[in-house]
């Protein structure tokens, strides 16, 4: 991998790559993620990880597996999950020699002048300090019913907005999905990989499919979002399967996987 001078980057991992078809957490995927972003830290780069998986990670605390339509119990899991994800991920981290802090923000948060100064200067000093950073949406008091509006549409829109705001130069999202195609690969055997793509067309976005695994929210539409963010910054955003985090080392070394939204290597 090329020795990194502090460049700045976000991942964001789906619920899909933390939790197991079973319903249970998928502690070898958490393993290696925090050995992979250990490594990349430990190389001079700023990493910072937007996690979803609050949720599922609550749903399997508790012994469920199908995420409830009520706001309230959505949030009430959400509360227990995310304080397990976290444990997890301190646990997990530590046993590569690397802290991690929590950050919980609501769209408020990114929006208003002297909050959003607030949380830069927090990422500021875990940064510089080689604490990586844990983002997820503070999802126990962020709803759409409040006056003013607080909910992100996915992690996909919160990691590209933190990821402009903090002046990272790459998104890399890590999903279940191998990358980008021209058509919906699960219904269309022909579809194709695009490798690269400089402007999202309408074409483009009339390909993205629905919604991702049951657990998640996101999908297709709200990674091209996200990528739309980060092209309009001109910053780059890579998608590629999070199976194994170890691809995060071959996105950085500048390999060919999944697709790569915006100009450059």
């Amino acid at each position: 991998m090329i020795m990194a001078d502090k460049e700045r980057i976000v991942v964001k991992i789906g619920t899909s790559s933390l939790i197991q078809e079973n319903g249970r957490v998928n502690l070898a995927s958490i393993d290696r993620l925090a050995f992979t972003l250990a490594c990349v830290n430990n190389q001079g780069y700023q990493p910072i990880l937007v996690s979803s998986g609050a949720i599922g990670v609550g749903l399997a605390s508790l012994g469920l597996t199908k995420r409830p339509a009520e706001i309230a119990r959505q949030q009430a899991l959400a509360s227990i999950g995310q304080t397990e994800l976290m444990r997890i991920y301190s646990q997990r981290f530590l046993d590569y020699q690397t802290k991690v802090g929590q950050i919980l923000i609501t769209r408020d948060v990114l929006t208003f002048p002297v909050s959003l100064q607030h949380v830069i200067d927090t990422f500021e000093v875990l940064l510089a300090d080689k604490v990586i950073p844990i983002v997820n949406e503070n999802d126990p008091v962020a709803v759409d019913e409040l006056d003013h509006h607080t909910m992100f549409s996915d992690n996909d829109e919160l990691s590209a907005q933190v990821a402009v705001k903090v002046g990272a130069s790459k998104l890399i999202v890590l999903s279940d999905i191998d990358a980008f195609y021209d058509a919906d690969p699960h219904q269309d055997p022909d579809a194709k990989v695009i490798r690269h793509v400089e402007q999202l067309t309408p074409e483009m976005e009339a390909a993205a499919g629905g919604s991702g695994s049951g657990l998640g929210t996101g999908g297709m539409v709200t990674k091209l979002r996200a990528a739309k963010t980060m092209l309009a910054a001109g910053k780059q955003m890579i998608l590629c399967n999070g199976k194994d985090p170890a691809i995060i080392k071959d996105v950085l070394a500048g390999k060919e996987i999944g697709t790569r939204f915006g100009k450059g290597n």
